[in-house]
């Protein structure tokens, strides 16, 4: 497993990530046995950045990466933790609060479940609208010269939040959805990182598995489901989405290789400082997601799999309405 520095001044990681998020929450239900299954098997493969959130099932998840790493860690590995994010007892969203007392408070209990003395990168899930990026780095800043924290990231953010929050700590990376669906980071936040040194980890890199050659029409999702919400998954959306899938699998085979690999290696293509984070939650996926690693994209292979899906051909938002309107990227976009 290939490793190097994320950004210009965060940890060293892999070249691939864990995203554990579908292990405890928003994919429907998981088998707890096949996730540790699936971290350990991520750990013994070189994969030493895994990323949760605190509100990832309730605290849920970051007790499961406790569980996996007491019997895996070798010290290598980087948690990258979400925070922020307020939701009941249903599990409903309430909003957001990165408030400076309410940043401390969440890296202790962050702390106190994943069992460790300090947490690698720590970033906000959203920007608070009432509450000054400044105010949320400098919290955590607070946090990184008392030794709880190593390193500072954001999630979901625009150029100009970015450049307030960089004059505040350096900032190790920005957290953002980036696949062939999903390309708004290149519309002035990726330069904006490139400039200021800060890494990108990029989710979503399979459209929530609408582009892993494994969703169909026959694919049933319950309420709890992200996907039963998502426009790109509803009626006519997923029919043109699905016909995107169809010619991506058609360039795929040319390389004897499967949509996802294709997909995953079309992220590793657009440059070393972008990590994918996988979504994976079973053994069988996270194997065919490593594939990609093999795969060297030339000049034309990258061609033909935008001509495939071309920027802007996606049906649909990434996220419903009043989700989109939470996106600091989407407004600066």
């Amino acid at each position: 497993m290939r490793e190097h520095t994320l950004g210009k001044n965060g940890p060293i990681v892999s070249r691939l990530g864990l995203g554990c998020m579908g292990m405890s929450d928003l994919y429907g239900p998981a088998d707890r046995v096949e996730s540790l299954a699936t971290l350990h098997a991520a750990l013994d493969t070189g994969i030493t950045l895994l990323d949760t959130g605190d509100f990832y099932g309730m605290g849920h998840n970051e007790m499961l990466i406790a569980e996996a790493l007491a019997t895996r860690s070798n010290g290598k590995v980087a948690l990258s933790v979400k925070f922020g994010a307020q939701r009941g007892p249903d599990g409903g969203w309430l909003g957001f609060d990165t408030r400076p007392n309410a940043v401390k408070t969440a890296a202790a209990y962050s702390l106190k479940r994943l069992g460790v003395e300090a947490i690698d990168i720590y970033r906000p899930a959203r920007l608070d609208p009432n509450v000054p990026i400044e105010e949320t780095i400098g919290a955590i800043a607070d946090l990184v010269k008392a030794g709880y924290v190593k390193h500072i990231g954001l999630s979901e953010v625009g150029s100009e939040t970015i450049r307030r929050a960089a004059a505040v700590h350096p900032i190790a990376d920005l957290q953002i959805e980036c696949s062939l669906l999903s390309r708004g980071i290149e519309d002035g936040i990726l330069d904006t990182c490139r400039e200021l040194g800060i890494g990108i980890t990029a989710y979503g890199v399979l459209s929530r598995g609408l582009i892993s050659g494994h969703w169909d029409r026959s694919r049933a999702t319950i309420g709890t489901d992200f996907r039963s919400h998502s426009p790109r998954f509803q009626g006519n959306n997923l029919d043109r989405n699905l016909t995107l899938v169809d010619a991506l699998r058609r360039v795929a085979e040319t390389r004897g290789a499967s949509v996802a690999q294709i997909a995953i290696a079309w992220v590793l293509a657009q440059g070393n400082d972008i990590v994918p984070l996988i979504g994976a939650r079973r053994r069988d996926r996270l194997a065919e997601a490593l594939g990609a690693l093999d795969l060297v994209l030339s000049a034309s292979d990258v061609a033909a799999i935008e001509a495939a899906a071309p920027k802007g051909a996606a049906a649909g938002q990434r996220y419903a309405e009043h989700q989109m309107a939470t996106l600091d990227s989407e407004r600066a976009a």
